[in-house]
Protein backbone atom coordinates (compact mmCIF):
# COMPACT_ATOMS: atom_id res chain seq x y z
CA UNK A 1 0.00 0.00 0.00
CA UNK A 2 1.65 3.20 -1.20
CA UNK A 3 -0.93 5.60 0.21
CA UNK A 4 -2.35 6.35 -3.24
CA UNK A 5 -5.84 5.72 -4.54
CA UNK A 6 -4.88 2.77 -6.75
CA UNK A 7 -3.34 0.53 -4.09
CA UNK A 8 -6.02 1.62 -1.61
CA UNK A 9 -8.84 0.49 -3.90
CA UNK A 10 -6.93 -2.71 -4.69
CA UNK A 11 -6.78 -3.48 -0.96
CA UNK A 12 -10.45 -2.67 -0.51
CA UNK A 13 -11.41 -4.96 -3.38
CA UNK A 14 -9.49 -7.84 -1.83
CA UNK A 15 -11.11 -7.31 1.58
CA UNK A 16 -14.56 -7.22 0.01
CA UNK A 17 -13.75 -10.39 -1.93
CA UNK A 18 -13.01 -12.21 1.32
CA UNK A 19 -9.20 -12.28 1.28
CA UNK A 20 -7.31 -12.20 4.56
CA UNK A 21 -5.32 -9.11 3.61
CA UNK A 22 -2.29 -7.52 5.24
CA UNK A 23 -1.33 -3.98 4.27
CA UNK A 24 2.38 -3.31 3.73
CA UNK A 25 4.12 0.02 3.18
CA UNK A 26 7.69 0.02 1.93
CA UNK A 27 9.67 2.51 4.00
CA UNK A 28 12.36 3.72 1.66
CA UNK A 29 13.34 6.77 3.69
CA UNK A 30 11.64 9.80 5.21
CA UNK A 31 11.83 13.38 3.88
CA UNK A 32 15.18 14.91 4.80
CA UNK A 33 16.61 11.55 5.85
CA UNK A 34 19.86 10.45 4.28
CA UNK A 35 20.73 7.16 2.63
CA UNK A 36 24.33 6.00 2.62
CA UNK A 37 25.56 3.87 -0.22
CA UNK A 38 28.24 2.73 -2.59
CA UNK A 39 28.17 3.76 -6.21
CA UNK A 40 27.68 0.72 -8.41
CA UNK A 41 30.70 -0.36 -10.42
CA UNK A 42 30.28 -0.07 -14.18
CA UNK A 43 30.68 -3.84 -14.38
CA UNK A 44 27.27 -4.17 -12.78
CA UNK A 45 28.00 -5.24 -9.21
CA UNK A 46 25.69 -3.51 -6.82
CA UNK A 47 25.14 -2.61 -3.21
CA UNK A 48 27.26 -2.25 -0.11
CA UNK A 49 29.43 -5.19 -1.04
CA UNK A 50 30.24 -4.00 -4.52
CA UNK A 51 33.66 -2.77 -3.52
CA UNK A 52 33.22 0.61 -5.15
CA UNK A 53 34.27 3.87 -3.54
CA UNK A 54 32.11 5.38 -0.85
CA UNK A 55 29.68 7.96 -2.14
CA UNK A 56 28.00 10.93 -0.56
CA UNK A 57 24.71 10.30 1.27
CA UNK A 58 21.47 11.17 -0.49
CA UNK A 59 18.52 12.99 1.05
CA UNK A 60 15.03 11.70 0.39
CA UNK A 61 12.64 14.19 -1.20
CA UNK A 62 9.07 15.00 -0.24
CA UNK A 63 7.29 13.64 -3.30
CA UNK A 64 6.88 10.30 -5.04
CA UNK A 65 5.34 7.16 -3.57
CA UNK A 66 7.31 6.72 -0.35
CA UNK A 67 6.95 9.93 1.67
CA UNK A 68 5.93 10.14 5.32
CA UNK A 69 2.57 11.58 4.26
CA UNK A 70 2.00 8.58 2.01
CA UNK A 71 2.68 6.26 4.94
CA UNK A 72 0.10 8.11 7.02
CA UNK A 73 -2.46 7.87 4.19
CA UNK A 74 -1.83 4.14 3.78
CA UNK A 75 -2.24 3.62 7.52
CA UNK A 76 -5.57 5.50 7.49
CA UNK A 77 -6.87 3.36 4.63
CA UNK A 78 -5.81 0.15 6.36
CA UNK A 79 -7.63 1.29 9.52
CA UNK A 80 -10.74 2.06 7.45
CA UNK A 81 -10.58 -1.44 5.96
CA UNK A 82 -9.87 -3.08 9.32
CA UNK A 83 -6.72 -4.88 8.19
CA UNK A 84 -3.27 -5.15 9.80
CA UNK A 85 -0.73 -2.63 8.56
CA UNK A 86 3.04 -3.03 8.59
CA UNK A 87 5.78 -0.62 7.61
CA UNK A 88 8.70 -2.54 6.12
CA UNK A 89 12.12 -0.92 6.41
CA UNK A 90 13.56 -1.21 2.91
CA UNK A 91 15.81 1.83 3.35
CA UNK A 92 19.04 -0.14 2.97
CA UNK A 93 17.74 -1.90 -0.13
CA UNK A 94 16.57 1.40 -1.60
CA UNK A 95 20.17 2.61 -1.61
CA UNK A 96 20.75 0.05 -4.37
CA UNK A 97 18.11 1.77 -6.52
CA UNK A 98 19.79 5.15 -6.08
CA UNK A 99 23.22 3.68 -6.79
CA UNK A 100 21.91 2.17 -10.02
CA UNK A 101 20.29 5.47 -11.04
CA UNK A 102 23.47 7.47 -10.46
CA UNK A 103 25.70 4.91 -12.19
CA UNK A 104 23.52 4.85 -15.29
CA UNK A 105 23.51 8.64 -15.65
CA UNK A 106 27.25 8.82 -15.04
CA UNK A 107 27.77 6.16 -17.72
CA UNK A 108 25.72 8.11 -20.27
CA UNK A 109 22.68 5.84 -20.15
CA UNK A 110 19.01 6.55 -19.43
CA UNK A 111 17.89 4.76 -16.24
CA UNK A 112 14.42 3.71 -15.14
CA UNK A 113 14.46 3.38 -11.34
CA UNK A 114 10.73 2.62 -11.07
CA UNK A 115 11.13 -0.58 -13.11
CA UNK A 116 14.13 -1.62 -11.02
CA UNK A 117 12.15 -0.90 -7.84
CA UNK A 118 9.40 -3.25 -9.01
CA UNK A 119 11.95 -5.95 -9.86
CA UNK A 120 14.10 -5.70 -6.76
CA UNK A 121 11.68 -4.57 -4.06
CA UNK A 122 7.95 -4.78 -4.80
CA UNK A 123 8.11 -8.13 -6.56
CA UNK A 124 11.47 -9.17 -5.17
CA UNK A 125 12.04 -8.61 -1.48
CA UNK A 126 8.33 -8.08 -0.79
CA UNK A 127 7.57 -11.55 -2.18
CA UNK A 128 10.13 -13.04 0.19
CA UNK A 129 8.51 -11.19 3.07
CA UNK A 130 5.11 -12.54 2.02
CA UNK A 131 6.48 -16.08 2.17
CA UNK A 132 7.80 -15.45 5.68
CA UNK A 133 4.33 -14.53 6.99
CA UNK A 134 2.59 -17.29 5.06
CA UNK A 135 0.90 -15.04 2.48
CA UNK A 136 0.02 -16.76 -0.78
CA UNK A 137 -0.09 -13.64 -2.95
CA UNK A 138 1.41 -10.18 -3.28
CA UNK A 139 -1.16 -7.72 -4.60
CA UNK A 140 -0.59 -4.19 -5.90
CA UNK A 141 -2.47 -1.32 -7.49
CA UNK A 142 -0.81 -1.55 -10.92
CA UNK A 143 -2.85 -1.10 -14.09
CA UNK A 144 -2.04 -4.49 -15.56
CA UNK A 145 -3.78 -7.86 -15.61
CA UNK A 146 -2.96 -11.51 -15.10
CA UNK A 147 -4.23 -14.11 -17.52
CA UNK A 148 -3.45 -17.52 -18.96
CA UNK A 149 -1.29 -18.44 -21.93
CA UNK A 150 -0.95 -22.07 -22.94
CA UNK A 151 -1.85 -23.19 -19.44
CA UNK A 152 0.61 -20.89 -17.66
CA UNK A 153 0.13 -17.53 -15.87
CA UNK A 154 0.70 -14.55 -18.15
CA UNK A 155 1.04 -10.79 -17.77
CA UNK A 156 -1.41 -8.65 -19.78
CA UNK A 157 -1.87 -4.96 -20.43
CA UNK A 158 -4.34 -3.09 -18.27
CA UNK A 159 -7.76 -2.32 -19.72
CA UNK A 160 -7.06 1.41 -19.29
CA UNK A 161 -4.36 1.72 -21.96
CA UNK A 162 -3.67 5.33 -20.99
CA UNK A 163 -2.62 4.08 -17.53
CA UNK A 164 -1.27 0.66 -18.50
CA UNK A 165 1.70 -0.35 -16.33
CA UNK A 166 2.57 -3.74 -17.80
CA UNK A 167 5.71 -2.05 -19.17
CA UNK A 168 7.10 -1.49 -15.67
CA UNK A 169 6.29 -5.05 -14.57
CA UNK A 170 8.11 -6.95 -17.34
CA UNK A 171 10.96 -7.91 -15.00
CA UNK A 172 8.80 -9.97 -12.63
CA UNK A 173 10.23 -13.52 -12.49
CA UNK A 174 7.86 -15.80 -14.42
CA UNK A 175 7.49 -18.17 -11.48
CA UNK A 176 6.01 -15.33 -9.42
CA UNK A 177 3.17 -14.50 -11.80
CA UNK A 178 1.06 -17.18 -10.14
CA UNK A 179 1.57 -15.48 -6.77
CA UNK A 180 0.51 -11.98 -7.87
CA UNK A 181 -2.84 -10.23 -7.76
CA UNK A 182 -3.63 -7.07 -9.76
CA UNK A 183 -7.18 -6.19 -8.67
CA UNK A 184 -7.66 -2.92 -10.58
CA UNK A 185 -6.13 -4.01 -13.89
CA UNK A 186 -9.54 -4.49 -15.50
CA UNK A 187 -10.69 -0.99 -14.49
CA UNK A 188 -10.20 2.52 -15.81
CA UNK A 189 -8.86 5.26 -13.58
CA UNK A 190 -12.13 7.26 -13.19
CA UNK A 191 -13.91 4.09 -12.03
CA UNK A 192 -11.15 3.48 -9.46
CA UNK A 193 -11.62 6.98 -8.01
CA UNK A 194 -15.40 6.53 -8.00
CA UNK A 195 -15.07 3.32 -5.99
CA UNK A 196 -12.71 4.98 -3.53
CA UNK A 197 -15.19 7.78 -2.94
CA UNK A 198 -18.16 5.42 -2.69
CA UNK A 199 -16.33 3.24 -0.16
CA UNK A 200 -15.26 6.21 1.92
CA UNK A 201 -11.54 5.90 1.36
CA UNK A 202 -9.88 9.21 2.37
CA UNK A 203 -7.50 9.20 -0.63
CA UNK A 204 -10.17 9.16 -3.35
CA UNK A 205 -9.10 12.57 -4.71
CA UNK A 206 -5.36 12.32 -4.01
CA UNK A 207 -3.26 13.33 -7.06
CA UNK A 208 -1.06 10.75 -8.74
CA UNK A 209 2.66 10.98 -7.94
CA UNK A 210 4.64 12.29 -10.89
CA UNK A 211 8.23 12.58 -9.71
CA UNK A 212 10.90 10.11 -8.65
CA UNK A 213 10.78 10.00 -4.86
CA UNK A 214 14.52 10.47 -4.28
CA UNK A 215 14.99 13.29 -6.83
CA UNK A 216 13.71 16.56 -5.34
CA UNK A 217 12.28 18.87 -8.02
CA UNK A 218 13.28 16.39 -10.75
CA UNK A 219 16.85 17.76 -10.62
CA UNK A 220 18.63 14.58 -11.73
CA UNK A 221 21.95 16.27 -12.47
CA UNK A 222 22.31 17.75 -8.98
CA UNK A 223 21.61 14.34 -7.45
CA UNK A 224 24.35 12.75 -9.57
CA UNK A 225 26.80 15.49 -8.62
CA UNK A 226 26.05 15.24 -4.90
CA UNK A 227 26.22 11.47 -4.97
CA UNK A 228 29.49 11.23 -6.90
CA UNK A 229 31.23 14.29 -5.49
CA UNK A 230 34.64 14.75 -7.11
CA UNK A 231 33.95 11.86 -9.48
CA UNK A 232 30.94 13.56 -11.08
CA UNK A 233 31.09 14.07 -14.87
CA UNK A 234 33.00 17.18 -15.93
CA UNK A 235 32.42 19.86 -18.59
CA UNK A 236 33.20 18.80 -22.13
CA UNK A 237 32.56 19.54 -25.80
CA UNK A 238 29.27 19.63 -27.66
CA UNK A 239 29.78 18.54 -31.25
CA UNK A 240 27.54 18.45 -34.29
CA UNK A 241 26.80 15.37 -36.38
CA UNK A 242 29.99 16.02 -38.38
CA UNK A 243 32.18 16.05 -35.27
CA UNK A 244 32.79 19.81 -35.20
CA UNK A 245 32.80 21.43 -31.76
CA UNK A 246 29.88 23.86 -31.47
CA UNK A 247 29.76 24.48 -27.73
CA UNK A 248 30.53 23.20 -24.24
CA UNK A 249 28.39 21.32 -21.75
CA UNK A 250 28.56 21.38 -17.95
CA UNK A 251 28.56 17.57 -17.71
CA UNK A 252 27.01 14.88 -19.91
CA UNK A 253 24.72 13.82 -17.03
CA UNK A 254 22.70 17.01 -17.67
CA UNK A 255 21.44 15.60 -20.98
CA UNK A 256 19.33 12.75 -22.28
CA UNK A 257 18.91 11.40 -25.80
CA UNK A 258 16.16 13.35 -27.55
CA UNK A 259 16.51 16.45 -25.37
CA UNK A 260 15.87 19.73 -27.16
CA UNK A 261 15.65 22.40 -24.48
CA UNK A 262 18.51 23.81 -22.46
CA UNK A 263 21.30 22.83 -24.85
CA UNK A 264 22.93 26.25 -24.85
CA UNK A 265 23.72 25.92 -28.56
CA UNK A 266 22.05 27.47 -31.61
CA UNK A 267 22.82 26.18 -35.11
CA UNK A 268 20.09 27.97 -37.03
CA UNK A 269 17.75 24.97 -37.09
CA UNK A 270 16.07 22.80 -34.42
CA UNK A 271 18.63 20.53 -32.79
CA UNK A 272 18.40 17.64 -30.35
CA UNK A 273 20.80 15.54 -28.31
CA UNK A 274 21.41 12.61 -30.66
CA UNK A 275 24.38 10.99 -28.92
CA UNK A 276 26.38 10.80 -25.68
CA UNK A 277 29.87 9.41 -25.31
CA UNK A 278 30.98 9.25 -21.66
CA UNK A 279 34.41 7.93 -22.71
CA UNK A 280 35.21 11.22 -24.45
CA UNK A 281 32.75 13.25 -22.36
CA UNK A 282 31.11 14.41 -25.58
CA UNK A 283 27.52 15.38 -26.35
CA UNK A 284 26.44 15.18 -30.01
CA UNK A 285 23.62 17.39 -31.29
CA UNK A 286 21.89 17.30 -34.64
CA UNK A 287 18.59 17.48 -36.50
CA UNK A 288 15.58 15.39 -35.53
CA UNK A 289 16.33 12.69 -38.10
CA UNK A 290 19.51 11.97 -36.14
CA UNK A 291 17.32 10.50 -33.40
CA UNK A 292 15.97 7.72 -35.60
CA UNK A 293 16.89 4.19 -34.56
CA UNK A 294 16.24 1.17 -36.74
CA UNK A 295 17.65 -1.56 -34.51
CA UNK A 296 18.77 -2.15 -30.94
CA UNK A 297 20.51 -4.73 -28.80
CA UNK A 298 18.91 -5.65 -25.48
CA UNK A 299 20.37 -7.38 -22.42
CA UNK A 300 19.14 -8.80 -19.11
CA UNK A 301 16.31 -10.57 -20.95
CA UNK A 302 13.36 -11.78 -18.89
CA UNK A 303 10.97 -14.01 -20.85
CA UNK A 304 7.42 -14.41 -19.54
CA UNK A 305 6.17 -16.19 -22.68
CA UNK A 306 8.36 -18.18 -25.03
CA UNK A 307 7.39 -17.32 -28.58
CA UNK A 308 10.99 -17.01 -29.65
CA UNK A 309 12.29 -20.54 -29.98
CA UNK A 310 13.97 -22.84 -27.50
CA UNK A 311 17.58 -23.78 -26.98
CA UNK A 312 20.95 -22.08 -26.96
CA UNK A 313 22.36 -19.78 -29.58
CA UNK A 314 20.39 -17.48 -31.80
CA UNK A 315 16.74 -18.27 -32.51
CA UNK A 316 14.58 -17.32 -35.48
CA UNK A 317 13.11 -13.87 -35.96
CA UNK A 318 9.52 -13.51 -34.72
CA UNK A 319 7.01 -10.70 -35.19
CA UNK A 320 6.13 -8.64 -32.11
CA UNK A 321 5.28 -5.19 -30.80
CA UNK A 322 8.04 -3.28 -29.01
CA UNK A 323 7.66 -0.57 -26.38
CA UNK A 324 10.76 1.38 -25.33
CA UNK A 325 9.24 4.10 -23.18
CA UNK A 326 6.38 4.08 -20.68
CA UNK A 327 4.40 6.84 -22.36
CA UNK A 328 4.83 5.76 -26.00
CA UNK A 329 2.73 3.10 -27.76
CA UNK A 330 4.14 -0.29 -28.69
CA UNK A 331 5.22 -0.38 -32.35
CA UNK A 332 5.58 -3.12 -34.95
CA UNK A 333 8.94 -4.88 -34.85
CA UNK A 334 10.64 -8.23 -35.07
CA UNK A 335 12.97 -9.79 -32.53
CA UNK A 336 15.19 -12.79 -31.99
CA UNK A 337 16.94 -14.23 -29.00
CA UNK A 338 20.71 -14.03 -28.80
CA UNK A 339 23.51 -15.61 -26.83
CA UNK A 340 24.15 -14.88 -23.18
CA UNK A 341 26.14 -11.74 -22.52
CA UNK A 342 29.47 -11.84 -20.71
CA UNK A 343 30.00 -10.16 -17.37
CA UNK A 344 27.76 -9.25 -14.43
CA UNK A 345 24.47 -7.40 -14.80
CA UNK A 346 22.20 -5.50 -12.43
CA UNK A 347 19.64 -8.32 -12.33
CA UNK A 348 21.91 -11.33 -12.71
CA UNK A 349 20.18 -12.20 -16.00
CA UNK A 350 22.54 -12.56 -18.96
CA UNK A 351 20.19 -13.36 -21.86
CA UNK A 352 20.12 -11.01 -24.86
CA UNK A 353 17.90 -10.31 -27.83
CA UNK A 354 17.88 -7.90 -30.74
CA UNK A 355 15.00 -5.87 -32.12
CA UNK A 356 14.44 -4.39 -35.57
CA UNK A 357 11.68 -1.82 -35.84
CA UNK A 358 9.34 -1.91 -38.84
CA UNK A 359 9.78 1.88 -38.99
CA UNK A 360 12.69 3.78 -37.39
CA UNK A 361 11.85 5.09 -33.93
CA UNK A 362 12.94 8.29 -32.20
CA UNK A 363 15.23 8.52 -29.19
CA UNK A 364 15.67 4.86 -28.29
CA UNK A 365 18.53 5.12 -25.80
CA UNK A 366 20.88 2.72 -24.01
CA UNK A 367 19.65 2.09 -20.48
CA UNK A 368 15.95 2.20 -21.33
CA UNK A 369 13.69 -0.76 -20.65
CA UNK A 370 12.35 -2.36 -23.84
CA UNK A 371 9.28 -4.62 -23.56
CA UNK A 372 7.89 -6.97 -26.20
CA UNK A 373 4.21 -7.75 -26.74
CA UNK A 374 2.66 -10.44 -28.91
CA UNK A 375 1.91 -9.45 -32.51
CA UNK A 376 -1.15 -11.71 -32.43
CA UNK A 377 -2.40 -10.56 -29.03
CA UNK A 378 -1.18 -7.01 -28.29
CA UNK A 379 -2.22 -7.33 -24.64
CA UNK A 380 0.14 -10.25 -23.97
CA UNK A 381 3.58 -9.39 -22.56
CA UNK A 382 6.26 -11.66 -24.01
CA UNK A 383 9.13 -10.27 -21.94
CA UNK A 384 11.70 -7.56 -22.08
CA UNK A 385 15.14 -6.31 -21.17
CA UNK A 386 17.40 -3.27 -21.10
CA UNK A 387 18.74 -1.51 -24.20
CA UNK A 388 22.52 -1.88 -24.43
CA UNK A 389 23.10 -0.38 -27.88
CA UNK A 390 21.27 1.20 -30.81
CA UNK A 391 21.85 1.48 -34.51
CA UNK A 392 20.79 3.94 -37.15
CA UNK A 393 22.22 4.21 -40.67
CA UNK A 394 25.82 5.32 -40.38
CA UNK A 395 25.93 5.47 -36.59
CA UNK A 396 25.81 3.18 -33.56
CA UNK A 397 25.56 4.14 -29.92
CA UNK A 398 26.76 1.52 -27.44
Amino acid sequence: MSGGVDSSVAAAMLVRAGYDAVGCFMRLGSPGETIEGVVVDTGGASGAGAGGPACKPTKIGHQGCCSINDAADARMVAAELGIPFYVLNFKRDFGRIIDYFVEEYAAGRTPNPCVRCNDWLKFGKLHRYAQQIGAEFVASGHYARLGDHEGKPALLRGVDHSKDQSYVLFGVPPDRLGHMLLPIGAMEKPAVRDLAQRWGLPVFDKPDSQEICFVPDNDYASLVERRLGERAPRPGPIVDAGGETVGEHAGQHHFTIGQRRGLGVALGYPIFVIGKDPATNTITVGPREGLLVSRCEVGEANWLVDESGVGGGRAEWFACLAKYRYNTPAVAARARRGDDANGPTHSGRTGTFEVEFAEPQEAVAPGQALVLYSAGDPDLVLGGGWVTGTETPGRSNQ
